[in-house]
């Protein structure tokens, strides 16, 4: 009995070892795949960095290849001679310019706007034509509104030299130190030409009541798509219950 058992088990603890065996050979196999695995990955993850990075390269490269280059600035009138001889593109031009006077363009790159005037037109009274100062600081009050009129503020202005591309109106109110408005309209784009050009503001409407009653200070403002300034006014006025006496 005992020599069966004995027999028995030692088959058994075979069969454990084997299987023991087996299953360690498995993990050691198991470990170099995944050794290898990830000594490839690593590799595959170096290849696909070193690509990306000489991909971007050639980006970079075929980017820097292809950088638009400027040409001279050239004056309008220098424009306008160019292929003067060219029938199609000189009604090109003209079309693109329109009338174009030439005694109103000059040599010089910069174009010159001038503000003419300012008017301020009202239903059922004249016109208040505000003459422009040369240094853009009117005396004492400017003008007087009177309390929920209606009315359109129009100037009048005049382009030489070169094409003004465009061209904005900015206008900041305050009372008492308080910001209490700010506009802004685009005018446009204008060709130098001796004729000058007007421009009609949309309709406001003055504020009424007691509180809105009384004096402001204002800065009034003509610029170019470049920011530079052709006019600056720095101003006051005042709204009242009426109009101001003519």
């Amino acid at each position: 009995m005992s020599l069966a058992v004995s027999s028995s088990s030692g088959t058994s603890n075979m069969g454990l070892d084997d299987n023991k065996n087996e299953e360690e050979k498995s993990e050691t196999s198991h470990e170099h795949l995944e050794e290898g695995d990830s000594a490839a990955g690593e590799k595959y993850a170096r290849q696909m960095s070193e690509t990306d990075l000489s991909v971007n390269e050639e980006d970079e490269d075929e980017e820097g290849s292809h950088k638009i280059e400027l040409g001279p600035q050239c004056t309008l009138k220098e424009h306008l001679e160019k292929d003067k001889d060219d029938e199609s593109l000189r009604k090109w031009k003209e079309q693109l310019l329109g009338s174009v006077d030439f005694e109103s363009i000059g040599e010089t790159l910069e174009p010159e706007v001038k503000i003419l005037s300012l008017s301020i037109i009202s239903p059922g009274r004249s016109d208040i034509v505000l003459s422009v100062p040369e240094d853009g600081k009117p005396k004492g009050s400017w003008f007087t509104l009177k309390e929920g009129s209606h009315y359109n503020l129009m100037f009048s202005f005049q382009v030489s030299n070169n094409i003004v591309s465009g061209l904005k109106y900015t206008n900041t109110v305050w009372k008492t130190g308080v910001k209490v408005d700010s506009a802004k309209e685009m005018l446009g784009t204008f060709s130098p030409q001796p004729e000058p050009y007007t421009h009609v503001m949309p309709e406001e409407t003055t504020p009424s009541g007691m509180f809105a009653r009384g004096s402001y200070s204002a800065k009034s403002k003509f610029l170019d798509d470049d920011n530079k300034c052709y006019l600056e006014i720095n101003y006051t006025f005042d709204i009242r219950k009426e109009w101001a006496a003519t």
